[in-house]
């Protein structure tokens, strides 16, 4: 309950600022749980990837610090997030997102990069997808990058892809990661592409460093 009260203020707020999101693709969303995956490229693109793909409702990985202040700790807590620490992510970090999508209506927003300042991917979503015998499905976002961007009413899109199947009964070594990892790079760049054919991301800190 919370969470869908939750998502219609995010989408009157969204829709006050910006006003301009449009959503591809999203036939291709399955109808049971998966891991929506992408590159992440600011801080908002999970609200757009949610909304976009409700009514399917999701969980996320937070950093634990933030479920420091009590008021956000509740409202993280109550909007199915999860604490993760990034820096010795501990087995809490792989067994509650797989209970989650095995036994709750429940999908699963996930950044393979881990931050919005890297862009190589890791493979802590494989073996969650693995485990939990749920589809990745690739998605990207391109548009604003900043809050006070989107108030430009720049155009918003979400790109939604093919689910990637990752076969539950493969060995997990370096070369089958590899393998996934890859397929998800792949797909990213050819969403990207059918969104803008020239379209090239710059990471906002590193443009201010510049």
């Amino acid at each position: 309950m919370f969470y869908s009260f939750v998502r219609v203020v995010a989408r009157v707020i969204l829709f006050l600022v910006n006003g301009n999101a449009h959503y591809l693709n999203k036939k291709k969303l399955p109808t049971g749980n998966y891991i929506l995956v992408g590159p992440h490229r600011t801080w908002f693109d999970m609200i757009y990837f949610a909304l976009g793909a409700a009514p399917k409702k999701f969980s996320f990985m937070a950093k634990k610090e933030l479920f420091k202040n009590p008021i956000l700790r509740f409202i993280l807590v109550h909007a199915n997030a999860f604490p993760v620490d990034r820096k010795t992510p501990g087995p809490s970090a792989i067994k509650i997102p797989v209970r989650w999508l095995r036994k709750r209506d429940l999908s699963l927003i996930m950044f393979p990069s881990g931050t919005r300042h890297s862009q190589k991917l890791k493979g802590g979503v494989i073996l969650i997808a693995k485990l939990a015998k749920v589809p990745i499905v690739p998605a990207v976002y391109q548009g604003p990058l900043t809050f006070k961007q989107l108030f430009t009413r720049k155009k918003v899109i979400i790109n939604y892809g093919d689910p990637i199947v990752v076969d539950s009964k493969a060995k997990l070594d370096d070369q089958f990661e590899q393998k996934i990892i890859t397929e998800m790079n792949q797909a990213f760049q050819q969403l990207d592409q059918q969104i803008n054919p020239a379209f090239v991301y710059h990471d906002p800190k590193e443009t201010e460093k510049n």
